[in-house]
């Protein structure tokens, strides 16, 4: 890559630094990132600057797993603003995508106490143009909570002054847990079948090389990924 675009793309992702992926983006924040999309001051954008004429032919470089590193769209801003919730964190969200099969994945990793889950929606699509994919939407997936394996019980508890010793309590917990978990390891991930027909929408790929990709989706919202 030349000079300019590697320049433009350090730039990008280094605005995205305590944006927490697009939730605490401020609009001097947004502004900016824009600007590094669409208009760079007086040097070309990255949109400009695009490497891939035809993001949509370029298999190779367009399938596989991407990690959303930036969004302006305002529902997976509200989805990211699951993480202020108590004891609640969003981990990865990526999306899959497979060109010859022509079927994309978003899949959105949660996590509570004890036990992490993942949320997931499988579309098709139909080739538009060189950049333009129709997304048609056909099940959401909710995957069977999985106990943390990792999970670390402090050795006591204070409680209204008091302290609880919890060492007696450790080796039944884990078991007890080991069980739930083996059990709940053989319950099937909730479908979702989606029948709305108007559960469709469309992406633009304006960017993609081999490690970023810019897509633009309904009402103009911008997504960043990066590749995972």
């Amino acid at each position: 890559q030349d000079a300019e675009v590697l320049g433009l793309k350090m730039a990008l992702l280094d605005s995205f630094w305590g944006t927490d992926r697009g939730l605490a983006a401020s609009s001097d924040s947004r502004a900016e990132i824009n600007e590094l999309i669409t208009k760079a001051g007086r040097c070309r954008s990255l949109e400009a600057l695009n490497p891939t004429p035809e993001p949509n032919e370029a298999r190779q470089a367009l399938g596989g797993t991407w990690r959303l590193a930036y969004t302006s769209n305002s529902e997976l801003v509200a989805l990211l603003a699951l993480a202020r919730l108590p004891l609640v964190r969003v981990g990865e969200i990526t999306q899959s995508i497979d060109p010859m099969g022509q079927t994309v994945e978003n899949r959105v990793e949660l996590e509570a106490p004890l036990s992490k889950t993942s949320l997931s929606a499988t579309a098709t699509f139909e080739v538009r143009s060189s950049k333009l994919l129709q997304v048609s939407f056909e099940e959401g997936r909710v995957a069977t909570p999985q106990l943390l394996a990792d999970l670390q019980l402090p050795a006591s508890l204070d409680l209204l002054g008091q302290q609880i010793d919890l060492a007696p309590l450790q080796g039944p917990l884990r078991s007890a847990l080991g069980t739930l978990g083996g059990l709940l390891s053989q319950v099937p991930d909730l479908r979702i079948p989606v029948r709305n027909v108007q559960a469709s929408s469309w992406l633009l790929n304006t960017y993609l090389d081999d490690s970023l990709r810019i897509t633009r989706g309904d009402g103009g919202s911008v997504f960043v990924l990066v590749r995972d």
